[in-house]
């Protein structure tokens, strides 16, 4: 008896399930590689302080009401589907509606089947506990080694369906436009500094993700400083990589050039990192007439860095006071095209500011008066540490994270899911908050 029962149960144990039809079958095409988290890295080198897995949000109460409110959507359109009097209107509103919720159902759904699956093997190790027959503990040592197996598919699953339920920003494969900005306000030339580094740190980030990147606009410093920088960075998933490191950024070293290097003590700075989106289809339309368009001669450190015709561009929308200049190369012509590129997508990020706040009210405003109140990571290289302030998260080597590999992809993607995990119980609250105004209704 319980060897036949051994053999029906779950697919999921290759060793023991000769045949791959049957079962469960969805449990082998998911990905789990990407599920699992590493809470400690070897090295020691970083450290998370803040938040938890966000699969174990699964636990939370309100998302398991959440969960089971839209699953009872899914099951609500499906038999709205099966009705033959629908309008063809409502019915592509039907389907479109159970088209985004069916990759959640079928998760759902092999969570429910892979408990009905670890109910019947706890059933079959109850059953032959106490059991003395060598053959029985061989069987009774599978049948452990199954339960295991299934919980942490069952705990994969959950993680899975944890991130289906995190909303999705439609701008997260655009491409971006990004400025490094030296701090206004305190720092000096350790700001301009630290602003070239930055810069360097992002144009690596980009080779190790092999983006393209192309300069629009770069003005330099004294001892190898930078005032301010533009780029446009072309790739898979840029903006869902870099759209959290928007912000400022805060340093504290001891200089190594310039004025302030003279003191030997620790020195403060700033500098501000912007993001813009650049959708692939996106125009704005602006009227020639709205534009003042200046030029000048470009700026540098120095000597032969400074040009001496009237090449760098500076274009201002009247209607919004948005600015926008290039002074990249030698032509004038070219620095207006990137001037322009630059101003587009101002215009294109002022446009849809407001409904960018509603998506994703967790992210801070990205430009302030850049002052250290609104920092959000200090690189300490005096204490060769980098700490973000969101989410506790630290790391060391400094120096290995300025060159933009996997020490700041693995930050990046732990800023990433501290943000999934706000949205989802942003999302969570709201529909809380919307159903509560039926309830009321319905007590009284």
């Amino acid at each position: 008896m319980l060897v036949s029962c051994r053999f029906r149960l779950c697919s999921l144990c290759s060793r023991v399930v000769h045949s791959s039809g049957g079962g469960i079958r969805g449990w082998r095409t998911l990905n789990y590689a990407n599920m699992t988290e590493v809470q400690h890295w070897s090295t020691g080198a970083s450290k998370r302080f803040s938040h938890s897995d966000l699969g174990e949000l699964y636990k939370n109460e309100s998302v398991q009401r959440y969960l089971e409110q839209l699953m009872e959507e899914h099951r609500d359109l499906s038999k709205k589907l099966q009705h033959v009097y629908l309008s063809e209107s409502d019915r592509k509103v039907l389907i479109k509606k159970h088209t985004e919720l069916l990759p959640l159902a079928n998760v759902f759904g092999s969570i429910e089947l892979g408990l009905k699956d670890l109910e019947e093997v706890r059933s079959l190790l109850h059953s032959s506990a106490g059991s003395k027959d060598d053959e029985d503990d061989y069987l009774t040592q599978l049948l452990k080694e199954e339960e295991a197996e299934i919980s942490s598919k069952i705990l994969a699953l959950r993680k899975e369906m944890i991130k289906a339920l995190v909303p999705t920003d439609p701008l997260d494969s655009s491409n971006i436009l990004l400025e490094v900005v030296s701090g206004r306000t305190t720092g000096g030339d350790i700001c301009q500094q630290f602003t070239r580094e930055m810069f360097d740190m992002y144009q690596g980030f980009a080779y190790y993700k092999n983006w393209d990147f192309d300069v629009l606009n770069y003005t330099p410093a004294e001892y190898g400083g930078l005032h301010h920088a533009a780029v446009r960075i072309a790739g898979a998933n840029v903006y869902r990589h870099l759209k959290h490191e928007g912000g400022t950024h805060r340093v504290q070293r001891i200089p190594e050039v310039g004025l302030s290097s003279r003191m030997q003590r620790i020195h403060t700075g700033t500098m501000t990192v912007i993001i813009l989106p650049q959708p692939v289809e996106f125009d704005v339309h602006i009227d020639p007439k709205d534009l003042r368009i200046d030029t000048f001669r470009s700026r540098g450190a120095g000597g032969q860095s400074v040009n001496t015709t009237d090449s760098a561009v500076r274009i201002v929308h009247l209607p919004t006071g948005i600015t926008a200049e290039c002074q990249q190369t030698r032509s004038q012509l070219q620095n207006r095209d990137t001037a322009m590129r630059v101003l587009r997508a101002r215009l294109y990020q002022s446009m849809m500011g407001k409904e960018v706040e509603q998506r994703d009210t967790a992210r801070k405003q990205q430009v302030g008066s850049r002052s250290q109140s609104e920092r959000i990571r200090t690189y300490n290289f005096s204490q060769d540490r980098v700490t973000d302030h969101r989410t506790g998260y630290v790391t060391r080597d400094i120096k290995e994270f300025m060159k933009g590999g996997e020490a700041l992809d693995d930050l990046i993607s732990d800023v990433h899911e501290h943000t999934e995990r706000e949205a989802l119980m942003e999302a969570v609250e709201s529909s809380v908050r919307l159903k509560r105004p039926d309830s009321g209704r319905s007590g009284e």
